[in-house]
């Protein structure tokens, strides 16, 4: 019969480990390799939290700004280019509860003339109700909000736009003239290919780079009387929601309701790519952050490997009161969660304090002042810290492994 039965005592395993951790060893270095490897833990996983918690405050900085510029929902056609919205569509939308408002809009590129200066724009006419579904008006930066009228249409260009071709929504001589191309055309290398006509600047608004060297907006009714378009064809049908938390489900059954002539996509499927991109880079920089925090981990096998040299009469001793293989293999891996765990704790610890001065008084600015913000932006999810803890005690049984079996496999002996 074993002097004790060490299944019944499952809970000591840790008891074992933090006595090991914490008593006195024969060779100060392992004491020092132990605690160097917990601290190198401890700045990796700090590491890790803040520069995913720095992603995450741009990556929501981002998509608030598309989510300003894209309406909740847009509705396109499913193939070619222009749907026919009629009253029994209209009404079909506006059944669906959370639905808030529609806004028609046809969008076309075109090339944008002053002078001897001349760009391509996406330019977008849109209907009165815009405003309701768009946040442009917010982003006027010079001027108005005003889209004139079919026989004076007034236009509203992005700032990179704006720049391009001298426009200048300030002076009254800065009038400009829009190309758009002629649909009805029979040969496109002709002078009848493109129409033309005079417009006036009246804003000029600033969001993202991306959207102020692209877009230009006008009145909807100029754009179709350009395009030859009736009075009911549109490039897509753009929605508000009454809450964003609905957008999926809202989006489920506008797609069901409309049928396969139509795709209805929310704002982030309008820039797909640019989300999924996004969220690649995430996971490459947790990916490398993770071999780094691997990399400290190697500092923890160097420590235990001394331990278990050091600890070999306990071992034999252990063994000889009927602790079993695995037994002694776990108490060492206890050990390496201790040292990885506390590590992993006070990295964590220490990267929410960080991140939460950040937050609040925003210390940590950025260079060059040319962007929206000039502090770094943070924001700290849950999914994170938690994605954290597994990747630290994966990492901790990875470290342990090899020392535990060593310690549980070899023999050991009580002579001196």
């Amino acid at each position: 019969m074993n002097f004790l039965n060490f299944e019944t005592f499952k809970h000591l395993n840790f008891l074992f480990a933090w006595r090991y951790f914490k008593s006195k060893k024969s060779t100060n270095a392992i004491n020092v390799i132990a605690w160097i490897s917990m601290i190198a833990i401890m700045v990796s996983t700090a590491a890790l939290i803040i520069v995913l918690s720095v992603f995450n405050g741009f990556e929501n900085l981002v998509k608030n700004l598309y989510g300003d510029f894209y309406a909740d929902i847009k509705i396109v056609a499913s193939k070619g280019k222009f749907i026919t919205a009629d009253e029994s569509l209209i009404k079909k939308i506006q059944t669906v509860n959370g639905v808030n408002a529609l806004s028609f809009t046809v969008e076309e590129k075109a090339v944008l003339v002053n002078g001897d200066y001349q760009t391509i724009v996406f330019l977008k006419g849109v209907d009165k109700n815009y405003s309701t579904v768009n946040k442009l008006p917010n982003y006027i930066t010079v001027g108005k909000y005003d889209l004139g009228t079919t026989e004076a249409p007034a236009i509203i260009a992005g700032s990179g736009i704006a720049n391009a071709v001298g426009a200048d929504p300030q002076s009254p001589l800065s009038d400009l003239v829009i190309y758009l191309p002629n649909r009805k055309a029979k040969n496109f290398n002709s002078l009848d290919a493109m129409h033309s006509f005079e417009v006036k600047p009246s804003g000029i608004f600033s969001v993202q780079q991306e959207f102020d060297d692209k877009y230009a907006f006008t009145n909807l009714a100029f754009v179709q009387y350009m395009l030859d378009l009736n009075a009911n064809e549109y490039t897509g049908i753009e929605i508000s929601v009454a809450k964003k938390d609905d957008v999926k489900d809202i989006q489920q059954q506008l797609q069901q309701l409309l049928g396969n002539n139509f795709v209805v996509q929310t704002s982030y499927e309008q820039n797909q790519s640019l989300f999924t991109v996004m969220q690649i880079e995430k996971w490459v920089i947790y990916g490398i952050l993770s071999l780094i925090l691997l990399v400290a981990a190697f500092n923890m096998i160097g420590a235990l490997t001394m331990l278990v040299l050091e600890k070999e009469k306990d071992i034999a001793v252990l063994k000889a009161m009927g602790a079993s293989e695995n037994r002694i293999q776990q108490i060492f891996l206890s050990e390496g969660f201790l040292l990885a765990g506390a590590g992993g704790i006070l990295g964590m610890l220490v990267a929410f304090a960080i991140c939460f001065i950040q937050i609040q008084y925003k210390i940590v600015k950025l260079e060059g002042g040319t962007f929206i913000i000039d502090y770094y932006p943070v924001k700290m999810v849950p999914q994170d810290f938690l994605l954290v803890t597994v990747t630290v005690l994966i990492i901790a049984v990875i470290a342990s492994w090899v020392p535990a079996k060593k310690a549980a496999d070899q023999f050991y002996s009580l002579k001196s």
